[in-house]
């Protein structure tokens, strides 16, 4: 184990690698608690042979559940958990995989939630685009292609009549996903000086808002392609967002980001 105390926009962790960079790209996966979820979805990517294409790594916010129990980790062949030791929600759990994902050299970053919700077997889908030369590729179910099953019609409004709306404008491009996790970055684009995405501004869902809006900003190479987004069928959704504080959140930041605040100064 290694730890890595806080340094400027990056949050105080602690690394567990069970095996050395094997691969050009990682896939960061933050979680807190997500239970049998997570295993699930480790269990989707190990039957599809994700590993094969890109590193697994689980960006952990401090889970109490078990669910980040070694052996099972390595069976399900995990490249590094990263434990986070500091302030800070899914912002600062993405900023501390970015950084040790660069440090060690990853041509591209892949991100995606630990809820079960997403398709990781279209992992390689998004490896293809970022050597095609594309910098930020946004996974959306609402294109052709895409699955969007059992999305709640509250949340379905919700992004596709104000936040995509919102980020597209921003960005000047159109987007349909915008509150989906699961994109691709390049190492270029995350290490331009004019991104910035280490900065400790971002603390909860402003990076993913942020880097959705300052690729196409820059005139970065950016394209959307079709995923799968399911929902249980029964029991409670899985989400980080309350109703209504965390909505409330949401819309502080999209206008925030509307207008240029998470800019670097």
């Amino acid at each position: 184990m290694t730890v890595y105390g806080r340094q400027p926009g990056v949050p105080g962790f602690q690394c567990m690698e069970y095996a050395g960079k094997t691969k050009d790209y990682a896939v960061l996966i933050p979680i807190i608690n997500e239970g049998d979820r997570i295993i699930k979805e480790l269990k989707r990517a190990y039957k599809h042979h994700v590993a094969d294409h890109a590193d697994l790594v689980i960006c952990d916010g401090g889970s109490t559940d078990g669910c980040t129990e070694e052996s099972r980790l390595r069976k399900l062949k995990v490249n590094a958990l990263l434990v986070k030791q500091d302030v800070g929600k899914q912002g600062a759990q993405l900023r501390m995989g970015i950084w040790w994902a660069l440090e060690r050299g990853y041509k591209g970053i892949i991100t995606i939630d630990g809820n079960n919700k997403d398709s990781i077997e279209d992992v390689p889908h998004f490896i293809e685009k970022l050597q095609e030369g594309y910098d930020f590729v946004q996974g959306s179910r609402f294109i052709k292609g895409g699955k969007a099953i059992r999305t709640p019609l509250a949340r379905a409004i919700a992004v596709k009549f104000v936040h995509a709306p919102m980020i597209s404008l921003a960005a000047r491009h159109r987007f349909t996903d915008t509150t989906n996790a699961y994109r691709a970055y390049s190492a270029k684009y995350l290490q331009d000086g004019r991104v910035a995405p280490l900065r400790d501004v971002f603390m909860t869902y402003e990076l993913l808002a942020y880097l959705s809006v300052r690729a196409a900003q820059l005139g970065y190479k950016v394209c959307e392609i079709p995923v799968t987004r399911a929902y249980p069928k029964s029991g409670e959704t899985p989400t980080k967002i309350s109703f209504f504080k965390g909505n409330l959140e949401l819309m502080k930041i999209l206008l925030c980001n509307a207008f240029g605040a998470y800019d670097p100064k």
